[in-house]
């Protein structure tokens, strides 16, 4: 049995420490605040990696993994833990409201049919067939059957309390750097305290970089803000996820919608702001503008692991005992079951669900030599 401590108490975090506590390990979870209480329960829970996909890669193939995964993981959490996350593959439609955004969603629903995924293109009379309340103004959309969506703050009470009944501690506390001892890490300094592990699980988000030793820099992962607002016209307006050249909103079955998101770099700053939600909310009435007399009853913000290519880091540190799992920028809640498994296989040596080359945190360096 290893000791394992995981620097991170978020999605990430916290499904890296149930996959490896069911795995036999003795797991301790270290979070600065409240589990899942940052970028995990700010998110709007969509999975859909073939709507954010701008190009075939690697990116998309961890995508398309972790969505496959999501089924059974969400029903495993769910018997373990007595919360339903509320899974619901609603689909969705990816929408262009002129010649040129047309053009880009034809381009992208050649090359998806070309790797064989379901997708549709559709005309805007065939978009308002299957959700009436769209704009008159959308001219094409495509359709992408396979994509999902999650309750964020209902998946993190959930994971977390399968967390802890699997044996997982969960400790809080600021981590402020690595132990290290003859180029192995064998712990982390809490608060001046050394905990001392056979393996150290980094999975810290936009926080990663602040802590000591990590040899992750603040140019490769950088917090970037996502602003979001909660809409609540009574009744449901549409089923399927909705994605626009300015934003998207996700419909809730109790008739909520979440619009989001914006993307600046404001550092650690989580202010809403008059601007950012000005934007989100003009984006809702364009695209569903039945949502203009809707309430809206709430607004927040999270703070997104951004790095230089998109993509997430997962894969060996530069010190021994030292694992990655962070970087996943917008698809956190998308990529958590997959980047678990991946994560216990790197533990165990076991080849790897997908090939982690593109993931390697050593990238960013051999891109800058």
């Amino acid at each position: 049995m290893n000791r394992i401590l995981v620097v991170g108490g978020g999605i990430m975090g916290t499904s890296v420490g149930l996959q490896l506590a069911r795995a036999g390990h003795h797991v301790t979870i270290i979070e600065r605040g409240v589990p899942g209480a940052e970028a995990s329960s700010a998110a709007a829970g969509m999975l859909a990696p073939q709507m954010e996909a701008q190009a075939d890669g690697p990116g998309l193939t961890l995508g398309l993994k972790s969505r496959e995964l999501y089924p059974a993981w969400v029903t495993q959490l769910a018997t373990a833990s007595g919360v339903d996350p509320l899974y619901v593959p609603s689909g969705a439609l990816q929408l262009a409201f002129d010649a040129e955004q047309r053009q880009a969603l034809e381009a992208q629903y050649a090359w998806q049919r070309a790797r064989g995924l379901d997708v549709a293109l559709l005309s805007g009379d065939e978009a308002r067939r299957l959700e009436p309340a769209l704009s008159p103004a959308v001219e094409a959309a495509l359709h992408l059957p396979r994509e999902a969506q999650v309750d964020p703050s209902r998946l993190m009470r959930a994971l977390t309390i399968a967390a802890s009944r699997a044996g997982c501690t969960f400790t809080s506390g600021l981590v402020r750097g690595l132990v290290e001892r003859s180029g192995r890490c064998v712990g982390v300094d809490l608060d001046g305290q050394h905990l001392q592990a056979d393996t150290v699980v980094l999975a810290a988000g936009a926080w990663t970089p602040l802590v000591g030793g990590a040899g992750v820099s603040g140019e490769t992962i950088r917090p970037m803000r996502g602003q979001m607002a909660e809409l609540d016209p009574k009744l449901p307006l549409h089923r399927c996820l909705l994605k626009s050249p300015l934003g998207y909103l996700v419909p809730r079955q109790d008739g909520r919608v979440i619009a989001g998101s914006t993307m600046e770099f404001a550092g650690f700053d989580k202010s809403v702001t008059v601007e950012g939600l000005a934007k989100l909310l003009s984006m809702a009435q364009r695209v569903v503008p039945a949502l203009a007399t809707a309430p809206v009853t709430g607004m927040w913000s999270g703070l997104r692991p951004w790095t230089q290519d998109t993509k997430p880091i997962i894969g060996f540190g530069h010190l021994a005992g030292l694992i990655l799992a962070t970087g996943h920028f917008r698809n956190g809640i998308l990529l958590a079951p997959v980047t678990a498994l991946l994560v216990e296989q790197l533990l165990t040596g076991t080849p790897p669900a997908v090939d982690l080359v593109p993931f390697r945190a050593d990238r960013f360096a051999t891109a800058r030599a």
